[in-house]
């Protein structure tokens, strides 16, 4: 995991590449597009979906796998992530809507069953990781699907770059809790920061919308806990979770890239646990389900 978060900032690099390649096959200005994935691939979905959705780019829904309500809506394209390829609920997926919606699929091994269940495949096997908790796949290919919807990425490259030699700081790593927040786009980012703690370290995650946050949710909010904005924070925000003794952090750097070094934060806080971040309990590398 750690040299997989290492990575990211030549990962991001070369996924700006794949994006400005005029035969990269993600979804024109102007289609009408669901996003789907399972687990940390939804999340990324999410992100994708509001920063298409802002761009002006054409209707964009995310959806987990299991639950994307597609046939019938009118989508052009269907665009399914998947590091492993072999996770069932997106292989059915892609099948029920063959021949009748065209498909995109994002994977990590190119060998796997996806890269045949899609109509077109954009492959980023640089990006591949051995690690069960996922890092550098997901934030590469979000940084793909971003530069391709017409965001400008070399801030962010430079922000991971800084991200990684920023000091961990020690009450991030002893604390009781996390809420990260997040808006627009950076909501995915929020879910997906919130996953990573609690799959790598075992830790009380929550992810919220940041508006969202006061209604209810800013009541755990105590001394020894930490809100964290993935961001721009609402305004007076900061100063209300200070109110109650919980710790806000929100950094002035690209928020993939303050995903990073939550990501990191994740890492030590599996090592001051004495816990296996690689593999963690109760999880594999894909959920593949018995047919039948």
């Amino acid at each position: 995991m750690a040299q997989e978060i290492s990575s990211q900032p030549e990962c991001w690099r070369q996924a700006a590449r794949l994006a400005a390649d005029p035969s990269c096959p993600l979804p024109a200005r102007g289609l009408r597009v669901a996003v789907v994935g399972c687990g940390t691939s939804w999340f990324m979905a999410q992100a994708y979906a509001a920063l298409r959705d802002a761009a002006g780019l054409g209707e964009t829904d995310a959806f987990t796998a299991s639950e994307a309500p597609v046939s019938g809506r009118g989508y052009d394209v269907l665009v399914a992530i998947s590091r492993s390829g072999t996770t069932t609920e997106v292989l059915r997926l892609l099948a029920g809507v063959r021949g009748r919606i065209r498909t995109v699929a994002l994977i990590g091994d190119t060998a796997s069953p996806m890269a045949q269940a899609a109509d077109a495949v954009v492959a980023l096997p640089f990006a591949d990781e051995r690690s069960v908790v996922q890092t550098r796949f997901a934030t590469t290919t979000l940084t793909l699907l971003r530069a391709h919807a017409g965001g400008d990425v070399s801030a962010a490259v430079r922000d991971a770059e800084e991200a990684l030699r920023a000091p961990v700081e020690d009450e991030w790593v002893r604390a009781e809790q996390f809420a990260f927040l997040g808006s627009g786009w950076t909501y995915g980012l929020a879910n997906e920061a919130a996953l990573k703690m609690r799959e790598a370290s075992q830790s009380w995650t929550e992810s919220y919308p940041a508006m969202e946050y006061r209604h209810g949710p800013v009541a755990i909010a105590a001394p020894g806990r930490i809100t964290w904005m993935l961001g721009d924070a609402p305004e007076g925000l900061a100063g209300e979770v200070a109110r109650t003794g919980a710790r806000f952090v929100a950094h002035d750097r690209d928020p993939l890239a303050d995903l990073v070094l939550v990501q990191r934060v994740a890492l030590e806080r599996a090592r001051a646990r004495g816990l296996d971040p690689d593999g963690p309990r109760n999880l594999t590398r894909s959920v593949i389900l018995a047919e039948g």
